[in-house]
């Protein structure tokens, strides 16, 4: 199912884990719905990132697939409103995520994670926070990452 132009519903809900190991990953009709919305945005980041191809790594996740990903409890995946992803056309993570962070997307996290990926949240919240998780922790801003 096309959620958007560029991005599937089969991208927003891929998972390494629940192929492994045989869980199920399917949506509910209302976290499709706000898939839909997410993918919408995704296409806005796309745009910020020179219309480069994006690659999702994770978006939604069943409780099952989260607890296999070691997610949080309160994990804004479990909602469909977060995307894990990377570009490499257009460069690094933390390239990637000062981008983002410098265009007019309005998110409410947006991650630097470990230096392998972007996480973003569009949660209804739009608290605008800017992190980086890294061996180190968690700290405020984009930084490069310590590993």
């Amino acid at each position: 199912m096309q959620m958007s132009a560029h991005f599937t519903l089969a991208e927003m809900t891929v998972s390494a884990n629940a192929q492994r190991l045989g869980l199920d990953n399917t949506p509910p009709p209302d976290i499709i719905a706000r898939l839909k919305v997410v993918a919408a945005q995704m296409e806005r980041v796309r745009e910020a990132l020179g219309g480069k191809p994006v690659r999702i790594t994770s978006c939604y996740r069943s409780p099952a697939v989260n607890r296999a990903a070691g997610g949080a409890k309160a994990s804004a995946h479990l909602e469909g409103w977060a995307v894990d992803f990377v570009c490499p056309e257009f460069g690094s993570p933390l390239a990637i995520a000062q981008r983002v962070a410098r265009s007019a997307i309005s998110f409410d996290q947006l991650i630097h994670e470990h230096g392998v990926w972007v996480h973003i949240s569009f949660d209804p919240r739009r608290r605008g926070q800017l992190l980086t998780i890294d061996k180190g922790g968690t700290r405020e801003g984009l930084h490069e990452a310590r590993r």
